[in-house]
């Protein structure tokens, strides 16, 4: 049960009170060592799925606690760069910006959902491997708008984080209706 990939899959979920903490009040370098830990814990989201793979040790506990652990982790950091300022009135995600954070959000939400409801109709959601596509983009544009605050100069670090956020927030909206065309087919 506790096996090395699921030991890391942990790892993850008990790191966001960390990340959330250093972003709630952050200075350069709380947005620095935020942006080396979320790496590390980013680093732990590929390994956890490639060890469970490789040494044979999928278990059930890691199939449910992996995708809670990605979601939990991209929904804390989103929240926390909405309202969090990189300057006087400068949140980081800001404007227009919320429209992808909302869809990312939300798009969790629906699909959790729907694999609940399918769950007792033996139907299972496979994550696609578009959809992984979209979490590692989710990871990178979160990463680069944490990287952002401890390099404010460098602006093109937060238009970069901002152009793969809405980058994520489209395959998530492709992803996300691939999910919902599936549960659709099951609903009365």
């Amino acid at each position: 049960m506790l096996s090395l990939p699921n030991i890391l899959t942990l790892s993850r979920i008990f790191a966001v009170p960390i990340l959330v903490f250093l972003l709630w009040t952050p200075a350069p370098l709380d947005y620095a060592i935020t942006f080396v830990l979320y790496c590390i814990v980013g680093i732990t989201d590929y390994f956890d799925g490639y060890l469970a793979r490789a040494q044979g040790q999928i278990s059930r506990l890691g199939q449910f606690l992996d995708p809670i652990a990605d979601k939990i982790m991209v929904a804390a950091v989103i929240i926390m760069l909405v309202s969090t300022r990189k300057a006087v009135d400068d949140p980081i995600i800001h404007g227009l910006h919320i429209i992808p954070a909302l869809v990312i959000l939300l798009r969790e939400i629906i699909v959790s959902g729907l694999r609940e409801f399918l769950a007792p109709l033996h139907i299972s959601m496979p994550v696609s491997q578009l959809a992984k596509w979209k979490t590692t983009l989710q990871l990178v544009a979160l990463g680069a708008l944490i990287l952002a605050g401890s390099v404010p100069q460098a602006q093109w670090v937060h238009w970069t984080g901002l152009a793969s956020l809405w980058a994520a927030a489209t395959l998530t909206v492709v992803t996300g209706w691939d999910y919902l065309r599936i549960g659709l087919r099951h609903m009365d």
